[in-house]
């Protein structure tokens, strides 16, 4: 799960930055002093799957992080699965988080990976009600759910403003997660299991860098990385300025057009994104230029070539959004899922999302029933399944450059030539277009690494687990990285 419908609101010259998303809010107030999180609670389950049954052990509970005196800062809660009479010494881990910033990891959880699922139903009042999930990695690996400070039931111990601005800020999340996984490992035993981390859209752009800040500082080498619809890079981002940002999109919403099923079938989108039309880009408002490219994106993307014209040939996703089906609004998160448009006489859509907000309340009501009825980990507080406070809070940093993880993923290729890395993309993803990561991923060099990173291109959106077919190519995928 990706930046909250917020953030897609604040124009595309500011889109995707989060720091420009921001700027015109004020800051959330400090946050007050907390009471702490209940006794972790553990329970026995089975599962009677096709073809198998699995036995295992869920731990519901909290690891906290302290300042260096020792004083308590926050708790952050975590869901264990571990697979019964297995050896720990060599069973792998995994460490799963999404993104937003201010996701809580349900929707991986309860999406894709976790022994029980929802039934993803695009509808604010669809019933929450947990099945066992057959698509589970349980399989292959214990799994250990990881809600980052503010989201699910993780929350701040010291009052005042210091330990929020810490935490809520790229550099302090990425230590505060890795010091969560520290703990976990030291309080479990399990500090010689093979590691893995799968990280969702901003979740997976804090993977490369905590399997950076483990090894450097944490003494914890991670043997994996699964990346789900991630954002390796929030530079050039801005829609409606940046050439390469529209270069990106563009096979995407070929794809969408055409329902694609595989990358193979937007190959000449592709081929023309990064070649002609990027040349065309270059040369700007030269008439020519607008001409041939405007015509070329229209006969791809299915528009009205009036309409691309009108934009130059430059289509941006707001733009694309707003024309692709008179009297309906596409989801940014799934180009083939939509709504009925509430105001289709107005030129800029402030509507809901058909995926992200539809599925905010089902969530959330499934974590709730999840931790109470089966977990036995019973709290009277709100579940916070995306938090704008976290992100309405979060500082970007004050550099000149935007944040980007390809560099750091460079370096823990390099470093470990045993790790390995796969990238897993919807192909109908507006918000994080797969077309974007397969050009940052060509960046890195075959002498260090790139042949042990892996790219899978599957039909969906931004959570293309929602289809089975989604959730069981990912598995399958991830197995034979684990393997």
């Amino acid at each position: 799960m990706s930046l909250p419908r917020r953030a897609l609101l604040a124009g595309a010259a500011a889109a995707w930055t989060g720091a420009a998303w921001a700027q015109d809010r004020p800051a959330p107030p400090a946050p007050p002093r907390a009471e702490r999180l209940p006794p972790q609670a553990v329970t026995q389950h089975s599962l009677a799957l096709p073809g198998r049954t699995l036995r295992f052990t869920a731990t519901a509970g909290s690891v906290a992080l302290t300042d260096p005196q020792g004083a308590p800062q926050a708790e952050v809660a975590t869901i264990a699965y571990t697979l019964d009479g297995a050896d720990a010494a060599t069973r792998p881990v995994t460490f799963v988080l999404n993104g937003g910033p201010g996701a809580a990891s349900a929707w991986l959880h309860l999406g894709a990976l976790g022994p029980w699922r929802l039934d993803m139903r695009f509808a604010p009042s669809a019933p929450p009600l947990l099945q066992d999930n057959a698509e589970t990695w349980l399989d292959f690996t214990d799994l250990v759910f990881i809600d980052p400070v503010g989201t699910g039931y993780s929350r701040f111990l010291a009052a005042g403003e210091e330990v929020r601005k810490r935490v809520w800020s790229v550099a302090g999340d990425i230590e505060s997660i890795a010091g969560a996984i520290r703990r976990w490992l030291v309080q479990a035993g399990r500090f010689t299991s093979p590691k893995f981390l799968v990280g969702e859209s901003y979740g997976g752009f804090r993977g490369p860098r905590l399997a950076r800040t483990l090894a450097q500082s944490h003494g914890v080498g991670l043997r994996g990385l699964v990346l789900v619809s991630p954002v390796l890079d929030f530079g050039g981002r801005s829609n409606a300025m940046d050439p390469l940002a529209l270069v990106a999109l563009l096979p995407t919403l070929a794809a969408a057009a055409r329902g694609a099923a595989s990358r193979a079938e937007v190959a000449d989108a592709e081929a023309y994104a990064s070649g002609e039309y990027l040349a065309d880009l270059l040369r700007g408002a030269q008439p020519d230029a607008v001409a041939r490219r405007s015509a070329r994106v229209a006969a791809l993307t299915g528009l009205d070539p009036a309409v691309v014209r009108r934009h130059g040939g430059m289509l941006d996703m707001f733009a694309w959004q707003r024309n692709a089906t008179p009297g309906r609004l596409p989801s940014l998160y799934d180009l083939d899922i939509t709504l009925a448009d509430p105001d289709p006489a107005s030129p800029w859509s402030r509507a809901p999302d058909a995926v992200l907000d539809s599925l905010r309340a089902p969530f959330t009501a499934g974590m709730v029933s999840l931790y109470g009825t089966r977990l036995g980990w019973k709290l009277d507080a709100p579940y916070e399944v995306l938090s704008d406070a976290v992100n309405r809070g979060w500082d970007w940093g004050s550099g000149r450059t935007q944040p980007e993880s390809t560099s750091h993923l460079r370096d823990a290729l390099a470093l470990d030539s045993a790790l390995r890395v796969l990238v897993a993309h919807g192909l109908y993803d507006a918000v994080t277009p797969y077309f974007r990561s397969a050009l940052l991923l060509d960046t890195i060099a075959p002498s260090a690494g790139r042949e042990r990173v892996s790219l899978a291109t599957l039909p969906g959106g931004h959570m293309f687990y929602s289809r089975e077919s989604g959730r069981g190519a990912l598995r399958e995928a991830a197995a034979a990285l684990y393997r």
